[in-house]
């Protein structure tokens, strides 16, 4: 198997993919860049089995009425919404919900927060990919899946608090994390890449995101039941490890 993980931004800079090639029971990263354009994620997808990206892949199902009513002058759709709770539910998406309830986490919302302009070049991007290689189901049934590295993490048991950010202390945070997933993973070659994860969050975060991507291969992650099926069809579903880290590495 040969997956790729995506840590997606707005922008080519700051956005990093990892390849993890996949045999005999070990890993081995196989290829890991920053600044990376849209060409690039889509050929890379087109070369591997299973690709996990680090970014919402659709939006609240409530949001896009709520957001065609205003456009229409149409108060109808808008007062559906009204109030605090009517606004969580065009903040987060029932995957959001359902991993803040699995995890204690809380995504950021993709309608209200920093995540809007990546998730924006996201739906460009699964547009180039379905013209290249075929439409890819959101909820991760196909080729292409949601992860969420922070959870993929907290899962796995990999120390990992306040290492994102240029500063001191989230360099020395990010060295522990990458010396906790080197220790529990021993099976996983870095390939001369470990000092480049040591100086990149981002580019540790689409290492996280290739390995997540290796557990929805696997079929190793939470995925929705059908109470959860038809949204995950159309907002995206994050995919939670549901194994030990070292499931990963076999069969």
């Amino acid at each position: 198997m040969r997956t790729l993980g995506v840590d997606l931004a707005a922008a080519a800079k700051k956005t990093a993919v990892a390849v993890i090639e996949w045999a005999d029971g070990a890993a081995r990263l196989a290829h890991l860049s920053l600044d990376v354009d849209d060409a690039e994620i889509v050929r890379l997808f087109g070369t591997s089995d299973m690709t996990g990206i680090d970014c919402p892949l659709g939006w609240p199902d409530a949001f896009l009425p709520f957001i065609a009513g205003h456009l229409a002058f149409d108060p109808g759709p808008v007062l559906e919404y009204d109030g605090i709770e009517g606004r969580r539910l065009l903040a987060y998406r029932d995957t959001d919900r359902f991993v803040t309830a699995k995890t204690g986490l809380i995504p950021l919302s993709v309608s209200a927060d920093r995540l809007a302009h990546p998730a924006m070049r996201c739906a460009v991007i699964q547009a180039k990919i379905a013209r290249a290689a075929g439409p890819q189901a959101r909820d991760g049934s196909g080729r292409l899946a949601e992860v969420y590295p922070a959870a993929s993490l907290k899962g796995w048991g990999i120390h990992a608090r306040g290492y994102k950010g240029r500063g001191a202390p989230e360099a020395e945070e990010l060295s522990t994390a990458l010396a906790d997933l080197t220790l529990k993973a021993p099976w996983l070659d870095l390939a001369g890449f470990r000092a480049d994860l040591a100086a990149s969050d981002d580019m540790f975060d689409a290492v996280i995101a290739s390995l997540t991507a290796r557990a929805v291969g696997l079929g190793h992650t939470l995925r929705p039941d059908a109470g959860h099926a038809a949204a995950a069809l159309s907002e995206g579903w994050i995919h939670l490890p549901s194994c030990l880290l070292s499931a990963l590495a076999g069969p």
